[in-house]
């Protein structure tokens, strides 16, 4: 496979996302005088009608806005939150010690926000209106669009839920059974749902008949969300995290995602002269992962909503604390999950799209569902496919993410955007849940450490430590196959897990990028080799 098959260059606008026909929509946004926000809009609301399996009008969103003019970076939270009648007594008195997966429980037990975080960009930095940003996502899920062989293939994996509740079996299973490849589907409640939002914005689907249907649905399914919990969702602008490594600042979504893992890796790598090893040599890929096992210790204990527990981000992404966690890293042994000291002194899939506009503003968004299609629920008529995000709350009432009314879950999603000095450099994000920080961290460091240009990041082999079906140990290290066998050989010698993917691995995630060329005045894109996606300019 070409590494840069999908790089793209182009002098104004550019536009990166996980399929082709999304990435289309935002170019011709932007070609018709839209911003960078604009086009975002515009590519993740076709994303929701092609990639159904990822995203949805009924995920959540977080963004980070750059705007060239006034400088900075700008967070926008679009977390869906719990629903006022959410409680952990629920859940108790019928034994549960974890929320479901799958079903009604999950699709309803949080709002979803994505929308709202789409009116509220749009007001702040949109140029063209609401509708004509939606207006190929219309088309598409009223007209129908060729199924890709990715979507086939997990529509097929997930059909076993979808076939459960009628309305996602209507839509996605026609005649009973998944689609095949180039078999068209459509999606007219979505298309109506869509038409309403681009007339009346976030009214149209938090106030009106759109929230009075998904409210309608959930009481007759026994779920939680109400109008008034639609009507209470608003997507709130806050600071970003940033960290410099080595000269480059680095932007990322803070809490309740998991940002904060990806600059705590960094803090822990740059002493190391990174750049000195063999690429995806045993030692590069070693260092890498434990400095991976020190964050993730970190993060699965103290990440939460803000708004409801105390998180330490200051103290985590602190030089010294950097330097007390650095110690436990042995270059010549494998750390153990369960052998990570615990600090004394601190008390699924997705897509990814950015954007950067003529003037140089840039949108990274990054949308989702969690699970591949989510909960498997689709809100009565209006098409929208429903998130089981709430699946990651703690019901372990000493948790700081602990289940509690109009809170936002932990969240795996984050994106990102780097500065060189003052210069906006590079937008970047992935899917792949749990492992989209370590996706952040090996694309990073082969740009910086290592001098790759963005589309042999994107295309280098992969790995991905954690567990990715149930009863995989923490620590399973999975690689995909085109490693060099003598790092894995190295590694297995030094007391890694290995569990070995293929060549490429959909599991591995896709990654997707712009990187501003300052020098040349150009901007270079590039889509992820094992997505359906495309990076396209003007």
């Amino acid at each position: 496979m070409d590494p840069v098959r999908s790089l793209a260059e182009a002098p104004r606008g550019m536009v990166a996302s996980p399929h082709r026909l999304a990435s289309q929509a935002g170019v011709e946004v932007l070609a018709a005088g839209g911003s960078a926000v604009d086009a975002a809009i515009a590519t993740s609301a076709v994303l929701c009608v092609v990639y159904p399996h990822m995203t949805s009008v009924g995920g959540d969103a977080f963004w980070l806005i750059h705007d060239a003019r006034r400088g900075g970076v700008r967070f926008l939270n679009g977390g869906g939150r719990a629903a006022a009648a959410a409680a952990l007594d629920w859940f108790a008195s019928r034994g549960l010690d974890e929320i479901p997966l799958r079903g009604i429980v999950p699709a309803t037990l949080t709002v979803p926000g994505a929308v709202d975080s789409w009116c509220q960009a749009h007001a702040a930095s949109g140029r063209l209106t609401l509708g004509r940003d939606l207006a190929p996502a219309v088309t598409l899920a009223r007209d129908g669009f060729e199924v890709s062989e990715r979507l086939a293939r997990w529509t097929g994996e997930a059909a076993g839920d979808l076939a459960r509740d009628p309305g996602a079996a209507a839509i996605f299973l026609p005649e009973g059974r998944p689609p095949r490849a180039g078999q068209r589907l459509a999606n007219p409640d979505l298309a109506r749902t869509l038409t309403a939002i681009g007339a009346g914005g976030r009214a149209a689907f938090y106030e009106g008949e759109v929230a009075r249907e998904m409210g309608r649905h959930a009481r007759a399914q026994g779920g939680f969300f109400t109008e008034r919990d639609f009507w209470a969702q608003r997507a709130r602008w806050g600071e970003p995290l940033s960290g410099s490594y080595r000269g480059v600042t680095i932007y990322e979504t803070p809490p309740p995602t998991q940002g904060l893992a990806v600059l705590e890796m960094l803090n822990l790598l740059e002493p190391y002269d990174l750049g000195a090893m063999e690429y995806l040599g045993p030692d590069h890929v070693h260092l890498l992962v434990q400095a991976k096992m020190l964050a993730y210790h970190d993060r699965d204990r103290l990440l939460a909503d803000p708004d409801f527990a105390k998180v330490p981000v200051e103290r985590l992404l602190s030089r010294a604390y950097a330097d007390e966690r650095r110690r436990h890293i042995n270059m010549g042994r494998a750390l153990a999950w369960d052998g990570v000291p615990a600090p004394g002194s601190l008390a699924g899939d997705t897509v990814y799209v950015c954007a950067v506009d003529a003037e140089g503003n840039a949108a990274s968004l990054i949308q989702s569902l969690y699970g591949i299609y989510g909960s498997g629920i689709v809100a009565g008529s209006t098409g929208v496919v429903l998130q089981n995000r709430s699946a990651y709350f703690s019901l372990d009432p000493a948790h700081p993410n602990r289940l509690e009314p109009g809170k936002i879950p932990f969240h795996t999603l984050i994106a990102s955007l780097a500065f060189r000095g003052d210069r906006l450099w590079q937008a970047f994000g992935c899917m792949g849940a749990d492992g989209q920080p370590q996706i952040h961290l090996q694309a990073y460091t082969a740009m910086i450490d290592f001098g790759r240009s963005l589309a042999e990041a994107l295309a280098s082999p992969r790995w991905l430590s954690g567990r990715f079906v149930l009863g995989d140990p923490r620590d399973l290290l999975n690689m995909e196959g085109r490693f060099p066998e003598h790092t894995v050989a190295e590694l297995e010698r030094r007391g890694h897990r290995i569990n070995r993917w293929g060549a490429w691995s959909e599991l591995a995630g896709h990654a997707h990028g712009i990187t501003i060329d300052p020098d040349r005045r150009t901007r270079l894109g590039a889509a992820d080799p094992r997505s359906d996606g495309a990076a396209l300019g003007c």
